[in-house]
């Protein structure tokens, strides 16, 4: 059975593949007129732009985002109202941008038990975080961790030294 099996399934293989020469020319085909009408456009994607309020922004000295640290009081986590327009000018801008995201570093200065100070720049971190969310940035954009005294801005033991440490730092994507 197998020998004349394998000479009838070649011979079938080879008529298949064999060509008759006639060509079929096809009939000719409608062709759907569709440049013109509602619908018949691919939509213009523009890129935002980069200039102005965009990111170019935090990089320039001479606008208020380029500063990023809020400073607090002695043993406070209440943000002063001299950093409110800093505040509300970031969260402007979290909400202009909603793609772009936020780690607010809370920090202390060195005075305090490390346990005392993690847990006050998590105050003061959750704290900016609160107002940017309250002035309509995303919570999505947005994340706070503390340092604790672990990142000070300055090592001297004197009262404006200890009032650099005392801070919530905000550093947008691809800053941390």
């Amino acid at each position: 059975m197998k020998k004349l099996l394998v000479p009838v399934l070649l011979a079938t293989l080879l008529a298949a593949c064999s060509s008759t020469g006639t060509f079929d020319k096809p009939a000719d085909a409608a062709v759907d007129e569709r440049s013109k009408g509602e619908g018949s456009g691919v939509a213009t994607v523009t890129a935002p732009s980069a200039a102005g309020s965009g990111i170019a922004a935090l990089t320039d000295p001479k606008n208020i985002l380029s500063k990023r640290s809020v400073m607090f009081d002695f043993d406070s986590y209440v943000i002063k109202d001299e950093f409110r327009p800093l505040v509300e000018a970031h969260a402007k801008f979290l909400v202009q941008n909603p793609t772009m995201k936020m780690l607010i570093q809370g920090n202390a200065d060195e005075r305090g038990s490390r346990e005392y100070n993690l847990a006050l720049g998590q105050k003061r971190s959750d704290a900016v975080r609160k107002a940017l969310t309250l002035l309509g940035a995303k919570e999505a954009q947005i994340e706070s961790v503390s340092l604790g005294k672990e990142k000070p801005r300055c090592t001297e033991s004197t009262e404006a030294c200890y009032a650099q440490n005392r801070r919530g730092d905000m550093l947008y994507s691809g800053e941390f």
